[in-house]
């Protein structure tokens, strides 16, 4: 899949496509319908499909502290669109620029003179432009003027509940894994690049593989009982930590730290994936770091409890 870095990288040979636009953060089963609609399109106009996406999110620039944690990282959101076989990503700089631009500017400038598209696919909630008047029936009705067709993807509905990214989250907070991976498709996981941490987990005993988040805050938060795969780790079980550190740091920024059961360390700068399979218990402040140390052996304990029942 070619990565398309900002709309100043937009070549004459982009244009002539089918395409969607969206936040698609978790690439969740209504965005894979999405997506599916729009690799069918693109296989019966012989064109390549095209997903345009804004990065920050929107909501992340206007109020970075208050946006809701993201479910991927854009890079788990490219591997995820080109698994699926979508053609193209065209990443968008949110800024000023953007933030200002009308849904009637928006069309003129990207959909016809940048991409020239033949086609276009939306969720039948999304809305652009500074005006919010960027809808499907905005788009629709400029088809015929500027030569493509616009079509809805229904939203998709799981036992009477809309599948959408605000209900993942929230299953995430929850713990409750099971109903994050019938909306994802999938199990929740977070891959990511093993960096140097500051080394507290060798001085306890329990050394971790600390994971690059690329995000201020985590969906979900405390201790897990997880899976860990890539690096030649496929199988490996651990224990991983999600939060802030609040026994040893008094940073606001999230961390992810696992310690492998039974493996070796030694994966920096490596990419892993982790799977979270159970929520063991919520972050919790400890009065001191021996108090700390005997809390993670619990943790410890429990999760090879766990993975024996399960």
């Amino acid at each position: 899949m070619e990565l398309i870095r900002g709309l100043h990288n937009m070549r004459p040979r982009h244009r002539g496509c089918v395409v969607t636009i969206g936040a698609f953060d978790g690439v969740h089963l209504g965005h894979q319908a999405v997506i599916r609609h729009l690799l069918d399109k693109s296989a019966e106009l012989a064109l390549p499909s095209t997903i345009i996406v804004f990065e920050p999110l929107p909501r992340e620039y206007f109020s970075p502290i208050k946006a809701p944690a993201r479910i991927m990282s854009f890079r788990e959101k490219f591997m995820a669109m080109r698994e699926l076989g979508v053609d193209r990503l065209l990443r968008v700089r949110f800024d000023e620029r953007l933030r200002g631009m009308s849904a009637q500017q928006f069309v003129d400038d990207i959909f016809v003179a940048g991409l020239g598209v033949r086609y276009v696919v939306l969720g039948d909630d999304f809305r652009f432009g500074n005006d919010r008047e960027g809808d499907l029936e905005f788009i629709r009705q400029l088809g015929p003027r500027y030569g493509y067709e616009a079509r809805p993807t229904p939203t998709l509905s799981i036992n009477g509940e809309r599948v959408s990214s605000t209900r993942i989250r929230e299953a995430l907070e929850q713990g409750d894994f099971a109903e994050a991976a019938r909306m994802l498709g999938r199990p929740y996981s977070i891959s990511g690049k093993v960096v140097y941490g500051r080394q507290l987990g060798q001085t306890l005993g329990t050394p971790t593989a600390n994971l690059e988040l690329r995000r201020l805050r985590a969906p979900l938060c405390g201790v897990y009982a997880v899976e860990v795969s890539g690096a030649g780790l496929e199988g490996a079980l651990g224990v991983a930590n999600v939060g802030v550190r609040p026994t040893v740091d008094d940073s606001i920024k999230a961390n992810l730290e696992v310690h492998l059961l039974d493996r070796e360390i030694g994966l920096y700068g490596q990419h892993i994936e982790v799977t979270f399979r159970h929520k063991l218990r919520d972050e919790k402040k400890f009065g001191s770091v021996d108090e700390l140390r005997e809390n993670i052996a619990k943790d410890i304990e429990n999760t090879r409890a766990w993975f024996a029942g399960h």
